[in-house]
């Protein structure tokens, strides 16, 4: 029988809870996956597992930008998470660099997706405008 994505995510969780990663769980994660052919399904535990940590009070977001975010710019995004997640008790950002982001920042929770990037408000803008 196949063990659901919330299974496998629950002892992943409860595997890292304490903030270090056992050092053979990534091993026995790909190889369970592999030999399951659920290589496919990872996002989607890597979701879950997320939203585990979050449930726990420990909220993780991917920031994306074109350039390292600053001081600033980080403060307004916990800041933003704080009304979405108002029980967390940390939060955790991970910058990702991408230079097709022009401007602004995109940032990914493990169920929440906010596009402040320029390209983003231009494409708004245009669509409105071009209806009117």
């Amino acid at each position: 029988m196949k063990t659901s994505i919330s299974n496998i995510s629950r002892v992943i969780t409860s595997q890292t809870k304490s903030g270090t990663i056992p050092s053979e769980l990534p091993k026995q994660i790909a190889a369970y996956l592999l030999e399951e052919n659920r290589t496919g399904d990872v996002y989607s535990i890597l979701r879950t597992v997320q939203q585990d940590w979050a449930d726990g009070g420990n909220v993780e977001a991917i920031v994306t930008s074109a350039f390292p975010i600053s001081s600033s710019t980080r403060s307004d995004i916990i800041d933003v998470l704080k009304k979405s997640y108002p029980n967390a008790k940390s939060f955790k950002i991970i910058e990702e660099l991408d230079q097709s982001v022009v401007g602004g920042v995109k940032v990914n929770t493990a169920n929440e997706q906010l596009d402040l990037s320029i390209a983003t408000k231009l494409g708004k803008f245009k669509q409105l405008t071009s209806q009117a």
